[in-house]
């Protein structure tokens, strides 16, 4: 019976078209991240209280990620840090984004704009982005705030330059040339014929900073700068853990970090899905 459901299952995802597939993809993986955002906001602060009678226990249908050297369940504080986590790259990708657009239009004012605009991504790429990020959050007080600040502040380049050479290729367009004959001003071209073409691409690109954003998060949260070493961070988690591995305790780290990298792998799938649905070769599959 179960080999006949099986096969059922696999006919119907065969019947699939690739759109419907497509989107079954970005809906699950969606799906799984909204629930981590949900489920670590409303864990409470009880679920992670100390309790020294049950610490460093192994993986249990109880604790299913293990108990640390305090007695908390390692599953709920997994749980917290991602949703931290998904929330910084949230925010910060956000401030990113809104600082590509607005880098990306002035770049369409002229020659000497274009330039200055590309000697600032050319400059903030020279910096390494940890480097970039540590000094920025410090420079800001810490705290999520000054993380959030510094992931933004280094990661608005690339998106960047997807958007100046889309408006590069768009200003030779003809219609362009008309509204410009035409007397139409350069901040009127920019919101009515350039801004439009340009929100799939900076759709995508918001959606494939998210992984990069949380990567260098935990990163800089696993080198102890940033948030405070009580806040349920993947980083500080993965930092602790560290302490512990050598005496047996494998599991502190391995469920954390596998579970950073399946957030980031379902972020990477949604931005990849998200490219077949806006890519035109595809529209007719």
């Amino acid at each position: 019976m179960s080999t006949a459901v099986v096969t059922v299952n696999k006919g119907v995802f065969r019947g699939l078209n690739l759109r419907q597939k497509t989107l079954l993809i970005i809906g699950f993986t969606s799906l799984l991240l909204l629930s981590i955002v949900i489920s670590s906001m409303f864990s409470g602060e009880e679920s992670l209280q100390t309790n020294f009678g049950a610490k460093n226990l192994n993986p249990s249908l109880e604790h299913p990620f293990g108990t640390d050297w305090m007695g908390r369940d390692m599953f709920i504080r997994t749980l917290e840090g991602l949703g931290l986590s998904i929330l910084i790259g949230a925010f910060a990708s956000t401030i990113s984004t809104i600082l590509a657009i607005i880098l990306g239009l002035l770049s369409s004012a002229g020659k000497t704009a274009d330039s200055i605009i590309a000697w600032l991504v050319d400059l903030f790429l020279s910096i390494p982005h940890l480097l970039l990020i540590i000094i920025v959050s410090i420079g800001f007080g810490g705290g999520a705030t000054g993380v959030i600040i510094g992931v933004a502040f280094s990661h608005w380049t690339s998106l960047t330059r997807v958007v100046r050479a889309e408006i590069k290729q768009l200003k030779t367009q003809e219609y362009i040339l008309i509204s410009r004959n035409l007397g139409k001003s350069k901040y009127w071209i920019a919101t009515k014929h350039i801004l439009p073409h340009l929100i799939p691409q900076i759709f995508l690109g918001t959606i494939l900073m998210f992984p990069h954003a949380i990567l260098h998060e935990a990163s800089v949260t696993f080198l102890g700068f940033g948030l405070s070493p009580h806040e349920p961070a993947i980083g500080i988690i993965l930092s602790e853990s560290m302490k512990y591995l050598s005496a047996g305790y494998w599991w502190l780290a391995f469920f954390p970090g596998l579970s950073l990298l399946i957030v980031v792998l379902a972020f990477d799938m949604i931005g990849d899905n998200l490219g077949k649905l806006m890519d035109p070769k595809n529209a007719h599959e």
